[in-house]
């Protein structure tokens, strides 16, 4: 039997997004979620999360969206103080100010009132060359699973650290469809453990002004609270679980 985690990534984004992410948890198949402790929407995703102790939450690493935490960490902002794109984090990011500024997450994580169950990152960061040994060395540190954004196994892989067999990163854009979310649980029927990636939330002004995948997050949700995609995966003998069983 394949031990299934759902997680839906950006809670804390928005207000909308974290009722979407509790919605696709309460009346859907998402049994995972992972925060994002420098937006908006931090607190509002701590308090829900409180409220839902079955819910599954880690903590969603974030170089490339809205502003650090850290105020000493110019390699990693521009002019405006808001974090670079992947593309200029990766060129002139300085491995201490990474450091700095993912310890302060994780930090205010914890000072939130949560345990987290595991490390992801926003626009998978945590896959670069300067930001994976900082978050692998996080991730021993605090003991911690984290995503296994890639098959290579040179990218953190089991022997290293607690993660899932493999990483399905396919339920996003033109792969938001039924047919596709049932064609990626299909391929998970084929190892143990395994990890879908999800973006499921209502939408809400801070999402549709400041996010360039925000329409589609709608279809998300329907897909993911659909009864037929939970009869389905209970028919597969899928058993669903979070970073907490891993």
């Amino acid at each position: 039997m394949t031990r299934l985690i759902i997680n839906a990534d950006d809670f804390g984004y928005s207000k909308g997004v974290n009722l979407g992410i509790l919605e696709s948890f309460k009346n859907g198949v998402v049994t995972s979620t992972t925060l994002m402790t420098n937006m908006p929407g931090a607190e509002h995703a701590a308090m829900l999360a409180k409220a839902h102790p079955d819910l599954g939450v880690g903590i969603h690493l974030v170089l490339t969206c809205g502003a650090p935490l850290c105020e000493d960490v110019p390699s990693l902002v521009d002019d405006q103080g808001l974090f670079r794109s992947g593309k200029e984090l990766e060129k002139v990011a300085e491995p201490e100010h990474i450091e700095r500024e993912l310890t302060r997450q994780v930090e205010a994580f914890f000072s939130l009132g949560l345990k987290p169950t595991h490390l992801d990152s926003h626009h998978h960061v945590h896959s670069h060359e300067k930001v994976a040994p900082i978050v692998l060395k996080l991730a021993k540190q605090y003991r911690l699973p984290v995503r296994k954004i890639s098959a290579d196994p040179r990218h953190m892989t089991n022997r290293e650290l607690k993660t899932t067999d493999t990483f399905f990163p396919d339920f996003y854009g033109d792969g938001v469809t039924k047919a596709g979310l049932r064609r990626i649980l299909e391929r998970g029927t084929t190892v143990e453990t395994a990890e879908i990636m999800c973006h499921p939330a209502y939408l809400d002004h801070d999402l549709l002004t400041g996010s360039s995948y925000a329409l589609p997050r709608a279809k998300e949700l329907a897909i993911l609270t659909d009864p037929e995609i939970k009869d389905w995966i209970r028919t597969q003998g899928l058993e669903l679980i979070s970073y907490k069983e891993v």
